[in-house]
């Protein structure tokens, strides 16, 4: 198992944009499920500026990743994630589900993620 999965959610809370580009093959296949869409990414800066710098806009401010867990299931990663994001509608935990493909130079060729959805912490403020 290599530490792919754990640097994806790293440079993601970081919203490092050269990090994210860095860790996608050329030929990545990327389909993604949030609670009201289907996405799908080919190619590193699809994924990073077309799905992922959606999920997470720019008023979308990544404050901390409060849970990180990885795994493998038969060569095939896991990482489970969830962030802590405060924006201008108050603040949320978004909690992620990822299992991805990584090739002989070390990065990551497949990757399937679900998302449960911006889901708002309780007692949090509201801007």
């Amino acid at each position: 198992m290599t530490d792919a999965g754990a640097r994806y959610v790293d440079a993601l809370a970081a919203k490092d944009t050269r990090a994210l580009l860095d860790l996608f093959a050329a030929d990545i296949v990327f389909p993604g499920l949030t609670p009201s869409r289907f996405w799908e990414a080919l190619s590193p800066d699809e994924v990073v500026q077309q799905v992922l710098y959606q999920w997470f806009e720019p008023a979308d401010v990544i404050e901390g990743v409060e849970q990180v867990e990885v795994g493998e299931i038969i060569g095939r990663e896991r990482v489970d994630y969830r962030l802590r994001v405060p924006n201008r509608d108050g603040v949320f935990a978004v909690e992620q589900r990822a299992y991805l493909d990584v090739n002989d130079d070390g990065r990551i060729s497949r990757m399937n993620v679900m998302c449960a959805g911006y889901r708002r912490v309780a007692g949090a403020w509201n801007a």
